[in-house]
């Protein structure tokens, strides 16, 4: 039997593979870069460990799932940290709301707020979890292959009014405009614009409130080479400096995939956690399927792109939360000009990550590592040229935080890098240099997507955040379980 390979050592391909290789299919992993992760990359420099992409994790039963698949214990391979509060989150008024799994907690800072929206509150996680449990538990890992299978839901998802958005909805529940953005900001954690994306989307708070967030001691990195390990175990193989080039194919199945350096490998089935738009105009560029599906998701809207910075400093700002959103002074404009506009805003809203406050050992002796990310136009909208606009930014980001979060900044830095668009476009080979793949609208989700196994090319799957359910670590994880379910039935 030929070797079934998976293209992408991110969350989404490792995932795959492991299901795969626990269930006795002998799985190769090829991996383009030097290390495995995909956006969850890892960075190290003078001794300060940067997690370069996703470092909220917020469904660990779903990563326990994948040892509890292969007789195994998560815990024998990486420990998890609670993180409380989940996220704080700041505006310029001076308003500040912790927002963690404490009912008498959020009761009493909503309530400071407005009195009148603690009933809103309650009625908004009512709600939440109702789609929770239909999105998330019941669809969230089903693969939508037929137009079919969306009409089955969709009686379900009008119940629901699926076609408002999640700013929309919230703001059926809350009046106070701080919490209407307290409770809506989730979408953008998934390349979602809360005045556009499906209110299904409010899923994610009650996902949160059900399973917490969590922290991987040693960074997320930790759980990416947990993960590895794991996989290796079980008999797989990782190969990494191993970029697919091409899909050779015959009677429209793929045989081998061609690499970079030279080697063909025979494939009985590929699943790619590659970008899904570069899978097919890319990998597949030179077969009709592909050259046709490509054409076809370049006319999809894609999401949002970021620019990151991150830095080391000597000052551990111990009055930072783990997780910190810094709202600016426009809401709706700004995120209105972040997915529609060819320029980059004056203002900006901000996530920070202040990792040391959870795991020290991050940092050396007395200094802490943090990144801060900016959400910006893709390049698609914004052909910017980033060489120019990135220092730009960078300086205008350090000011402001120096000037509201981090005093002293400036004279603390030991080291920083950035990472913007042209980087997802160039080193992450994401079409546009979108960071979450295509923009998750009700119109462009379910059976709208991509879909877990290509409708022509019999053996081709896709995984990750280009395919159904989407975005994210629980998404991309549930991505491997619709797309691992599809294969054991085809190869076995």
């Amino acid at each position: 039997m030929k070797p079934t390979i998976v293209i992408g050592a991110g969350f989404g391909g490792l995932a795959l593979a492991i299901r795969l290789q626990a269930a006795g299919v002998q799985t190769t992993l090829l991996e383009s870069r030097d290390k495995p992760g995909g956006r969850a990359y890892v960075y190290q420099d003078q001794g300060f460990t940067f997690d370069a992409g996703p470092t909220v994790i917020t469904d660990p039963s779903a990563i326990e799932e994948l040892f509890t698949l292969a007789g195994k214990r998560l815990d024998d391979y990486v420990e998890l940290m609670p993180v409380t509060p989940f996220y704080r989150l700041c505006w310029e008024d001076g308003e500040v709301f912790d927002y963690a799994n404490d009912q008498a907690a959020l009761e009493q800072q909503i309530a400071r707020l407005n009195p009148d929206d603690v009933a809103g509150y309650h009625r908004f996680l009512d709600y939440s979890r109702a789609v929770f449990a239909e999105g998330y538990l019941k669809l969230g890992a089903v693969p939508f292959l037929s137009f079919k299978d969306m009409l089955r839901a969709g009686p379900q998802l009008a119940r629901l009014q699926a076609w408002r958005s999640v700013y929309d909805k919230v703001s059926a529940f809350v009046q106070d405009e701080h919490l209407r953005q307290a409770f809506s900001f989730h979408s953008l954690l998934v390349g979602g614009n809360p005045f556009s994306t499906s209110s299904i989307y409010t899923l994610i708070h009650a996902l949160e409130r059900e399973w917490g967030v969590w922290f991987p001691r040693g960074g997320t990195g930790a759980l990416v080479q947990g993960m590895v390990r794991l996989f290796e175990d079980l008999g797989g193989t990782l190969e990494l400096d191993a970029r697919v080039e091409r899909l050779e194919t015959a009677d429209n199945r793929v045989t081998a995939v061609h690499l970079a350096d030279g080697r063909r490998l025979d494939a009985g089935a590929v699943a790619s956690n590659g970008d899904v738009v570069n899978t097919y105009a890319k990998l597949l560029g030179h077969h009709p399927r592909g050259k046709a599906k490509a054409a076809a998701l370049k006319r999809k809207r894609m999401s949002n792109s970021l620019f990151v910075l991150y830095f080391g400093l000597n000052h551990h700002h111990q009055q930072l939360a783990h997780h910190t959103v810094c709202f600016g002074p426009r809401y709706k404009e700004l995120i209105d000009e972040i997915f529609t506009a060819d320029h980059l805003s004056e203002d900006f809203s901000l996530y920070l990550h202040a990792p040391c406050v959870t795991d020290p050992s991050l940092a050396p002796p007395g200094c802490a590592s943090y990144y801060v990310l900016a959400p910006v136009p893709h390049l698609g909208n914004a052909p910017l040229d980033w060489r120019v606009e990135g220092p730009r930014l960078r300086e205008r980001i350090f000011d402001y935080l120096e000037q509201r979060y981090m005093p002293g900044l400036r004279s603390q830095l030991v080291m920083h890098r950035m990472f913007t668009p042209d980087d997802f476009h160039d080193t992450l080979d994401a079409w546009q240099g979108s960071a979450f793949s295509l923009e998750p609208i009700l119109t462009q989700s379910a059976w709208f997507r991509p879909h877990n196994r290509d409708s022509r090319i019999a053996n081709l799957y896709l995984v990750g955040a280009g395919t159904h359910p989407g975005a994210g670590v629980p998404g991309v994880i549930g991505s491997a379980k619709a797309t691992a379910r599809l294969m054991l039935k085809d190869l076995t």
